[in-house]
């Protein structure tokens, strides 16, 4: 049987922050890519010179995208954010290409079902409850405990999570993501919310790789920032982790113990956990890699990427040295202060020389709008840091943010339209 070419498809968005990262590692690797993008269908015929598809409509894109993969001869389907790996999943099940099962692809997408996975197989996580988006939400908020976060199931970058903490604040989270839910062109009529406990604690991040199930850790990330609520927008990773090696193990544990509970057998592992008194507890992961920009930061004993390492592990070459390079390293997402019209960021070259910042990219074009979280979906940077140690990475990072002047003009009311 011929062997397939060194070739992957990548699924991925038009407004992604990974896809130069991975089409620059494949370039690299010397792997031949096609990138097929989630773009609704009326204005598919705008983009003639690349692969696209709607990534909602399931089925029609399962068939469209697999027929593109048959005609080219591909090794891998890699999603590259959320938005793709159910779908990644379901082509190669076609296909019969190695990936996840598309269930378990599923369960680690809809935060509903992957509450009910991690419950089931005892991984200490809150314990969530699911409602309709159009329940009535007085005569709910009465049977809630508080404090309780509430999201939608399918969003991600921590869009729409909203902490409340009394009756009247929990009414006012479920208003503000049905509107979002309605901006992004979801039906209320079938959409579900989810509200769990609130769990206190220390937040961390780890990026994994899978391989026939077995889990190997490649970075534990500190979240020095305190993340409690009302909104919960990331702010500085930095590696290695500051907290006790037993501690780091039982993270590393929990993690592994609920991708498998998931069902999640191979690629990569974004997961986010809280540490306190208790231990860990798992609050989401992902089957895909670090989101933004972050993963510039890691680099391994072989000099590989994150991307790079992905896509060998995708075409399935044996891999060596997957310890990350011993020198701390951090990224700051730049926070949206507020919502407006972007006109300047002033300060880069101040930011830049403080000692220890090796990039500072602003990813939002000046004069575009911008929307702070939960209903945004973007930063307005990043900025990135190597040190000795971890608090040398983390001052540099708050050293250089201080020095960002950020510009921001309100937006103009739109104006109606008279006739007379």
């Amino acid at each position: 049987m011929e062997t397939a070419p060194r070739r992957v498809m990548l699924l991925t968005t038009p407004t992604s922050y990974r896809t130069a990262a991975f089409l620059q590692a494949a370039q690299r690797l010397g792997i031949e890519t096609l990138v097929v993008e989630d773009t609704p269908a009326p204005l598919q015929q705008f983009l003639p010179l690349r692969f696209t598809a709607d990534f909602r409509d399931t089925a029609r894109a399962t068939e469209r995208i697999a027929e593109i993969a048959r005609q080219y001869g591909v090794r891998a389907v890699i999603p590259v954010d959320d938005s793709g790996t159910v779908l990644a999943a379901l082509i190669a099940q076609r296909l019969g290409l190695p990936s996840n099962d598309p269930d378990a692809a599923l369960a680690a997408r809809d935060k509903w079902i992957m509450r009910q996975r991690l419950a089931a197989a005892g991984v200490p996580s809150p314990r969530a409850q699911a409602f309709p988006a159009l329940a009535d939400m007085t005569s709910l908020a009465r049977s809630m405990s508080f404090p309780c976060v509430v999201k939608p199931t399918r969003l991600s970058g921590s869009r729409g999570v909203i902490r409340a903490d009394d009756p009247v604040s929990f009414v006012r989270a479920v208003e503000r993501i049905r509107s979002i839910l309605t901006s992004d062109g979801i039906d209320l009529r079938t959409a579900e919310l989810v509200a769990e406990p609130f769990v206190p604690g220390f937040e961390v991040a780890v990026e994994g790789l899978l391989t026939d199930g077995a889990f190997r850790l490649l970075a534990l990330f500190d979240k020095p920032d305190p993340l409690d609520g009302p909104f919960f927008e990331e702010t500085i990773y930095v590696t290695p982790s500051r907290l006790p090696p037993a501690v780091q193990d039982e993270i590393v544990a929990a993690t592994a113990k609920a991708a498998r509970a998931l069902g999640l057998r191979t690629g990569p592992v974004h997961a986010e956990l809280r540490v306190n008194e208790a231990g860990p507890w798992v609050i989401e992961l992902a089957g895909r890699s670090i989101g933004g920009l972050c993963s510039r930061i890691l680099e391994f004993d072989t000099g590989l990427s994150l991307e790079e390492l992905i896509l060998a592990h995708a075409v399935g070459e044996q891999l060596a040295g997957l310890e990350r390079r011993p020198d701390a390293v951090g990224v700051m997402m730049i926070p949206i202060p507020r919502a407006g019209i972007l006109k300047d960021v002033e300060g880069i070259e101040e930011a830049s020389s403080v000692p220890g910042i090796t990039g500072i990219e602003i990813t939002v074009k000046r004069n575009h709008r911008i929307v702070p979280l939960p209903e945004g979906a973007s930063y307005l940077g990043f900025i990135f840091a190597r040190g000795s140690d971890p608090t040398e990475v983390e001052t540099a990072l708050r050293f250089a943010h201080a020095r960002l002047r950020i510009r921001i003009a309100p937006e103009l009311p739109v104006l109606g339209v008279y006739t007379t």
